[in-house]
């Protein structure tokens, strides 16, 4: 089974950046779709960025120009760059297949934006 391991978060003032790394314990190369989510404290877990097999990429209204979501097949590594952090950015951001599957979610990765 694999195993997801989120890494990169931290403490940010709004308008800095952070590049979060997902580093998968098997292949990623044949799997259609990988994305980012994110869970605030007392909302539920959300999609916020994805990216397809072909490299196509899609985003959240809520973070749409500001994230990038990218991957190395190679390392079986997903990345998430983000940009003009917001203080409701702040949240645990994990990584998985999406749709969600059967893959259990990793431990996360804890990002904090100060106003």
């Amino acid at each position: 089974q694999v195993q997801l391991v989120e890494s990169g978060g931290g403490l940010v003032q709004a308008g800095g950046s952070l590049r979060l790394s997902c580093a998968a314990s098997g292949s990623i190369f044949s799997i259609n779709a990988m994305g980012w989510y994110r869970q605030a404290p007392g909302k539920q877990r959300e999609l916020v960025a994805s990216i397809f097999s072909g490299g196509r990429t899609n985003y959240g209204d809520s973070v749409k120009g500001r994230f990038t979501i990218s991957k190395d097949n190679a390392k079986n590594t997903v990345y998430l760059q983000m940009n003009s952090l917001k203080p409701e950015d702040t949240a645990v951001y994990y990584c998985n297949k999406v749709p969600y599957g059967t893959w259990p979610w990793g431990q996360g990765t804890q990002v904090t934006v100060s106003s």
